[in-house]
Formats: C-alpha cells, sequence, structure tokens
C-alpha cells in the first residue's frame, strides 16, 4: 500500500462524499416518517437542488483527475476492472459539463453510473475476499492488489463507488432552473394571470 498528499486528499474527498450520503439518506428517511421534508429544511433542498449538477460535475472531474494521478503519477498500472470503471466514469465530465447548459443531460449519466457502481461494487468485494470470488484480471495486473486502504474502509474501488453513487445521487436531487424570461414577458404573464382570475373572485 502506498500513501501520499494526494491519496490523503482524494481519501478525504470521498470521506467528504461518504457523509454527504449520509446525511441524505438520514434526511430520506426522516422525510418517510414524516411523510414529507420537514419545512426547516425546504430552503436547503431548494439551495441543493440549484448546485447539485454542478456539484456532481465537480465529483467527476476530481474523481477522473484523480483516477489519471494515480496512474501516470503514483505510477499504479490499472486493472481489468479498473478500466471499465475508468470507461463509466471519465464521460461523465462531458456529459455532466454539457448538462450544466442543458440540464435534461443528466439523464444520460444515470444509467452509466449506476453500471460503474455495480462494476465498483464487485471489485470491492474481490480485493475483500480474494479467495472467494472469481475475476478475469490477468496476473500482471491482479484486481485483487489493494494500492490504498485509508480509514480502515477506502480503497481505489471503494472510492470510486463512492463518487459514483455520489454523482446519482445529486443528479436524482438536482432541480435545474428554468429559464429565466424577460422581465416584460412576466410582467405580462403576471398580468394575464390576474385578468384571468378576476371574474372567478368577483362572481
Amino acid at each position: 500500500m502506498i500513501d501520499s498528499q494526494m491519496i490523503t486528499f482524494l481519501s478525504l474527498m470521498a470521506l467528504l462524499c461518504v457523509a454527504f450520503l449520509v446525511a441524505v439518506s438520514a434526511v430520506g428517511i426522516v422525510s418517510l416518517f414524516n411523510r414529507g421534508l420537514p419545512e426547516s429544511l425546504r430552503p436547503l433542498r431548494e439551495g441543493l437542488g440549484a448546485a447539485a449538477l454542478p456539484m456532481a460535475f465537480a465529483v467527476a472531474t476530481v474523481t477522473t483527475a484523480g483516477s489519471l494521478w494515480l496512474s501516470e503519477v503514483e505510477k499504479l498500472p490499472p486493472c481489468y476492472l479498473c478500466w471499465w470503471q475508468r470507461g463509466f466514469m471519465y464521460p461523465q465530465v462531458l456529459i455532466l459539463g454539457l448538462a450544466l447548459i442543458w440540464p435534461k443531460l443528466r439523464w444520460v449519466s444515470l444509467p452509466m453510473v449506476v453500471v460503474g457502481a455495480g462494476i465498483s461494487t464487485y471489485h470491492y468485494l474481490v480485493e475483500r475476499f480474494p479467495d472467494d470470488i472469481s475475476t478475469a484480471c490477468s496476473d500482471s495486473t491482479p484486481c485483487t492488489t489493494v494500492w490504498i486502504w485509508k480509514y480502515h474502509f477506502l480503497s481505489i474501488p471503494g472510492m470510486a463507488w463512492v463518487a459514483f453513487v455520489t454523482i446519482g445521487v445529486l443528479i436524482l436531487l438536482a432541480r435545474p432552473r428554468a429559464t429565466s424570461q424577460p422581465e416584460g414577458a412576466a410582467d405580462a404573464t403576471i398580468g394575464n394571470i390576474d385578468a384571468e382570475s378576476e371574474p372567478e373572485l368577483t362572481r
């Protein structure tokens, strides 16, 4: 196992994502039992919805950059399963970057992150139980090698899984703002609504 300042940074980012996922899960459970989101959390939900796509893009960018750092700077050879995870993570930078302009594109990312998370789960299990799970990895770059082990649970596929799931959750939480209307058009719309509703009020 290796360690460096960059690996510490990447693992801390993954830990931050884990905290985010735990918080979202806790709020989801509370909302389920309360049959709705508590009123005090609604402003936070609206703010998160507006920021979710940029956050997903940031997670994908940091994950991709970190992956390239590990292979090109730290010289850690990617295994067969690592390449598959890269294949589902790297395009997220482009897709989610374009989704900042065309928000509907975010739905293209969702099935990809689900598959990527599944591959990461399998890779993590291969690391944890190398004698019980078969894999197609080569002997030169075995998938069972644990290059990084932080906080007693984070390895490379573990951090990839956290990134995939975080991106998926952010896509589901995203509430892109509607294209703003010109001020005059907005006023005209309000005026039309008032004009249409006035007869109802006088009956």
